[in-house]
């Protein structure tokens, strides 16, 4: 008696294993296979090194090119490959480009192209493809190759005059392309969206072309990766009807038992035969139990996990979305207030936070954010975030030129100061001189709370208790969420007194500070005042 497997998630390509019919009305999909199976490999096994192409494999060649329209029209239009690393994914990649440049799917001038965040990424899969083509000398006397170091790696098909090409996010401008197939590797690594806006557009440009985005999982979800697999799994629950995106998503949920060797096998197709390295497996297996960095490895690199931005979290990010809810600030209208500021320096983020007392040993926070309205589209290049796009959804105020407009933030915490019962403003001293002085010269109630750990430990474990503890409500801003991301912790001393840092140099984590300072004074209210420095007050807890 067979049983069925538990599958690993509701997205999970069943289809692939179940034998179910997969439509071919014009037998596309069969001469698809037929064109892969007759292709070389240099590294197989097979008789005359043919093409290894394996059940789990094939079944995808005939999901992507057997179904059609009546017209004859492919109906997949975007293949969305979820796999972990070594299940051969880039070999497939590149048989499938090779299909659409030397192959019956190939149209008169069609461009193919390998993208990836760097040539030399963009490079494997192109090494791939130039090893099945150098595999058979048929293949090889029909096409042109240009493969000289330092130059642009590129195969030609003369007879049909069709390409197959290398570009990356590291060459510049792609615009102006004609695309039939594009492969997007890796993109869980590409540093901003303009490549792939640029494929995206190219592949506008006509009806009958293949995008095929190939990753492993990655970390944050402030990115085109998170965004494209996101929609993928959309799809694949029946939310989103799309015919045109086949998701193919092999990934473990995020609490799986890791070291369920079942597991290994559903989500890695290829260990029944023979690849990735089971006992390669079990040995980062052995690793990840003693070791928290290469228990995140095995997660995503071996299951597809999807993590946190940070290698070292604060919180995890799970538990951080689940404080999401409405803030209703008209009632909050009466209730004490604390504000906190983290001022940045010429052009980057500043964050302002309020924070309130829910009466049951909890907060609720309100962020709001700026950043220079002309140096939106550079930023998001810069930090690989949609910050126009949080500024067009109010999740963003754009302050006027291409530096920060402190008058613009101070005028905003004079406005909170009005609507609500203000009983703090905490600022990090730093780059806030002036709004500080400022407000409080008109007897605003102005603080200094300095970020060595004195101050910060006690309100970094405070802000972790709370969230930890589910008394903690913010409204979902995704800015706000994108800094907690982005956050690690730091122990300063035999103490186990703590810091925040950032996971990278480039993070930022402004609204993630701000927030653990307003969150400690709403904790902590007057009683925590005990000198007075420069005019305003300045804080110690100890």
């Amino acid at each position: 008696m067979t049983t069925t497997p538990r599958w690993p998630s509701d997205t999970f390509p069943t289809w692939i294993y179940d034998d179910s019919p997969i439509d071919d009305p014009f037998g596309y999909g069969e001469r698809a296979v037929e064109f892969l199976r007759r292709l070389r490999h240099p590294k197989s096994r097979a008789s005359r090194r043919q093409f290894q192409l394996d059940p789990w494999q094939e079944r995808i060649v005939r999901r992507i090119y057997g179904p059609r329209h009546a017209d004859g029209s492919r109906v997949v239009k975007t293949v969305v490959l979820v796999l972990p690393r070594g299940n051969r994914k880039t070999s497939l990649a590149a048989a499938l480009a090779l299909l659409h440049s030397i192959g019956p799917e190939k149209v008169p001038g069609g461009e193919a192209i390998f993208a990836a965040s760097d040539r030399t990424q963009a490079g494997i899969a192109f090494k791939e493809a130039l090893g099945v083509v150098r595999a058979d000398k048929r293949i090889t006397r029909a096409v042109k190759i240009y493969d000289a170091h330092n130059s642009a790696k590129k195969l030609v098909y003369p007879k049909a005059g069709t390409t197959l090409e290398v570009i990356s996010s590291d060459g510049g401008a792609q615009h102006g392309r004609t695309l039939a197939f594009a492969l997007a590797d890796e993109i869980h690594i590409w540093p901003n969206r303009y490549l792939w806006e640029a494929l995206t557009t190219s592949l506008d440009k006509t009806d009958d072309n293949l995008l095929v985005v190939a990753t492993t999982a990655g970390r944050g979800q402030e990115s085109v990766a998170w965004e494209t697999i996101e929609m993928a799994r959309k799809v694949a629950r029946g939310e989103i009807v799309d015919p045109s995106i086949l998701p193919i998503l092999f990934e473990a949920p995020r609490d799986c038992d890791w070291r369920d060797e079942s597991l290994w096998h559903l989500v890695n197709p290829g260990l029944a035969h023979g690849y990735p390295s089971l006992d390669g497996f079990r040995r980062h297996a052995k690793r990840a139990e003693s070791s928290i960095g290469e228990r995140q490895s095995f997660l995503q690199l071996k299951l597809n996990v999807w993590l946190d931005q940070s290698t070292d979290p604060f919180v995890e990010m799970a538990v951080f979305d689940d404080c999401a809810g409405p803030v209703d600030l008209d009632a909050l209208k009466g209730e004490p207030c604390w504000l906190a500021a983290d001022m940045s320096s010429v052009s980057d983020l500043t964050a302002v936070v309020a924070a309130w007392r829910d009466g049951a040993g909890g907060y609720i926070v309100k962020p709001w954010f700026f950043v220079p309205e002309d140096n939106l589209a550079r930023k998001a290049e810069q930090d690989g975030v949609p910050y126009p796009e949080w500024a067009a959804a109010g999740h963003i105020i754009a302050t006027p030129g291409n530096v920060i407009d402190h008058r613009a933030v101070e005028s905003h915490i004079r406005g909170l100061c009005q609507r609500f019962n203000v009983a703090e403003i905490g600022f990090d001293p730093a780059y806030a001189q002036m709004v500080m002085n400022n407000l409080g010269d008109d007897g605003l109630p102005v603080v200094q709370i300095r970020q060595g750990w004195r101050t910060m430990s006690p309100a970094i474990a405070e802000l972790e208790r709370a969230i930890l503890g589910g008394q903690f409500r913010h409204d979902g801003n995704p800015v706000l969420r994108w800094n907690f991301e982005n956050l690690a912790v730091r122990t300063v001393d035999d103490a186990g007194n703590r810091l925040f840092s950032k996971s990278k140099s480039t993070d930022r984590i402004d609204g993630a500070q701000a927030t653990a300072m307003a969150t400690v004074r709403a904790m902590f209210g007057e009683t925590g005042l005990s000198s007075y420095s420069d005019g305003s007050k300045e804080l110690s807890f100890v």
